[in-house]
């Protein structure tokens, strides 16, 4: 679907990118732009950018970058169309009809077989379930203390033991075999042939925050393997990005979300009314779904298992947390093994009573490091001090680290003063170690190198654009010598042609427009690199002037050169080096 740029524009201009961004990631104010922790890639420290003056942002990280629809579309694996639609809607803007390109209704068409075909997959597997052909399914999950309320309510179901049951019924259902191996259902081989991708299992249809199935979750009824088998990824999910038991969970009026390990946790804990439960899908948490529970929550508990892995688990997540600003906290479970166990002990006043008990996530890290020293030892105890010391180093607020010193000294029995001490010096090495990480540069490659040299000539054309977009007052001294034609990177030029007629226009230079006129993932990061580099612009006029001369010399003995390499008229070629000899003698004065 085609709309006009005008209607593109004033959806954008409706939609604050720091107000649509922030809803996602965890945004603080530095200087003019927001900082926070990248969300498309892993991060410790925030090096994603938001800035309200450009309506763009970029990641200094990983160079990903663009405008309001950009990240819509990156971050919620949307169309353009559909992050068009999204943001026309949260502004009350009504589009108009248009027709989709060809490109754009084939993507939608696909999105939505795929959304149809989950859909008709997850009844036909509840169907079964309810089947005498589930039969041993439903007494698994009846031997599990499932009630029939759960199973209803999840949509649970079952795979039939056959290897091609889904096939044949999605098949009659008017589905491709090109639809269904799209889909991650069905597997076609042209050896061995077309079969499902669960068979035998019991079903959890795994639902995004809308209420739409986009992937299955299977365990094997027996003693197959792998034990827990999911979807893989495809235009609709995503497993690093969604969260088991979400789409329930965002309505619970509790203050935390509980995160425990897997599907069956989860049930057993909406079952006993804890509806605030939800698991990751198979991989370990990540930052993407610590954003996602932001959304809906300051604090999350870890409801992991009780043993070794669990607790590897909780210390994995605990730091993820907390860079996402989420409070995080440990329960636990012991001498129990999960949250099944323990209500069906205890009940779910004492599941309860736990949650009310659970340990501050850097206190239970400490706890983990006092299980792992002698403490009746005075060499292991000592060492112990010091761990202790270190780990309450990192903890860069003041606040926080004297209110977690006080308790630390007065659970681990430490003097107060000698373990102050120590952080004390533990701080000064950990800001030493973090200071020095930040210029540790690996040994270049020569595909580096090679990579280096070939930017040499698109250097220039980059730093003057940036120039341009930060200073647009050097446009009249520019202009007389330069011209978009002179851009030989076919990206740089058109950002060129854009950028000069926004400033003959006499116009504020718009970014987020440029951006929009580009559908490439890669080029609008690397458009919206140029309009987030930091570059060195000299204040005094004869630096200034210097420094602008040097730039604009270099982008056209680059154009002339080029020119000179291809063309075959001598006349032309003497015209070249003429206007050669008269560039590398001209200066810029800005007056």
């Amino acid at each position: 679907m085609r709309y006009e740029d005008d209607v593109i524009e004033e959806v954008r201009e409706k939609n604050d990118i720091v107000d649509i961004i922030s809803q996602y990631v965890s945004l603080k104010k530095r200087g003019s732009s927001y900082f926070g922790l990248c969300p498309f890639h892993n991060e410790k420290s925030p090096s994603f950018s938001v800035s309200r003056e450009k309506q763009m942002y970029y990641c200094f990280g990983c160079g990903q970058g663009g405008n309001v629809y950009t990240f819509l579309m990156e971050y919620n694996r949307l169309s353009f169309v559909e992050a068009l639609q999204e943001l026309a809607r949260r502004a009350g803007v009504e589009l108009p009809q248009g027709e989709q390109t060809p490109e754009e209704k084939r993507q939608a068409d696909a999105r939505v077989t795929l959304k149809e075909m989950n859909k008709k997959a997850a009844v036909y597997f509840h169907y079964l379930l309810k089947s005498s052909r589930g039969g041993h399914a439903m007494a698994y999950l009846k031997g599990r203390g499932i009630s029939d309320e759960m199973i209803n309510h999840f949509g649970l179901g079952y795979a039939d033991i056959y290897r091609d049951d889904l096939y044949q019924y999605l098949k009659k259902q008017g589905y491709s075999d090109y639809q269904m191996k799209e889909s991650s259902l069905v597997t076609i081989d042209s050896v061995k042939g077309s079969y499902d991708k669960f068979f035998n299992r019991v079903i959890f249809p795994i639902m995004d925050v809308n209420q739409r199935v986009i992937g299955f979750g299977g365990r094997v009824m027996g003693d197959g393997e792998p034990k827990y088998l999911n979807s893989r990824e495809t235009i609709l999910f995503d497993k690093g990005r969604n969260l088991y038991g979400l789409n329930y969970a965002k309505r619970t009026k509790e203050n935390a979300i509980i995160l425990c390990e897997g599907y069956m946790d989860v049930i057993s804990l909406h079952q006993a009314g804890f509806t605030n439960a939800v698991a990751p899908l198979g991989t370990a948490f990540t930052p993407n779904q610590a954003m996602l529970l932001k959304r809906y929550t300051d604090e999350v508990i870890l409801s992991f298992d009780s043993d070794g892995a669990g607790v590897k688990a909780a210390l994995r997540a605990l730091p993820i947390l907390r860079e996402n600003g989420l409070r995080g906290r440990v329960l636990s479970m012991k001498p129990f093994k999960d949250p099944d166990e323990l209500i069906k002990e205890e009940g779910a006043e004492g599941y309860r009573k736990r949650l009310e008990e659970s340990e501050p996530g850097r206190m239970f890290e400490m706890l983990v490091l006092y299980g792992q020293y002698n403490q009746k030892d005075p060499e292991s105890r000592t060492e112990f001090i010091r761990a202790i010391a270190r780990k309450l180093a990192e903890i860069e607020e003041p606040a926080e680290r004297n209110t977690y010193l006080e308790a630390a000294a007065n659970r681990f029995m430490i003097l107060r003063k000698d373990l102050e001490d120590l952080v004390n010096r533990y701080g000064m090495d950990y800001q030493y170690k973090k200071a020095n990480e930040q210029y540790k540069k690996e040994p270049e490659s020569h595909e580096k190198k090679q990579e280096k040299k070939e930017q040499n000539h698109t250097q220039p054309q980059r730093i003057l654009l940036t120039w341009l977009t930060e200073h647009p007052e050097i446009y009249p001294y520019v202009r007389p010598y330069v011209n978009a034609d002179d851009f030989l990177n076919p990206l740089y030029h058109s950002v060129a042609i854009m950028l000069f007629d926004q400033l003959e226009q006499g116009q504020a230079v718009n970014p987020a427009r440029i951006i929009n006129q580009f559908t490439e993932a890669e080029e609008q990061k690397e458009v919206a690199a140029l309009f987030n580099a930091h570059l060195k612009y000299e204040t005094s006029p004869e630096d200034r002037d210097k420094a602008l001369t040097d730039v604009v010399r270099k982008i056209l003995l680059t154009s002339i050169e080029e020119e000179m390499v291809h063309t075959g008229d001598i006349v032309r070629w003497q015209e070249l080096l003429t206007k050669k000899n008269k560039v590398q003698k001209m200066q810029l004065h800005m007056n």
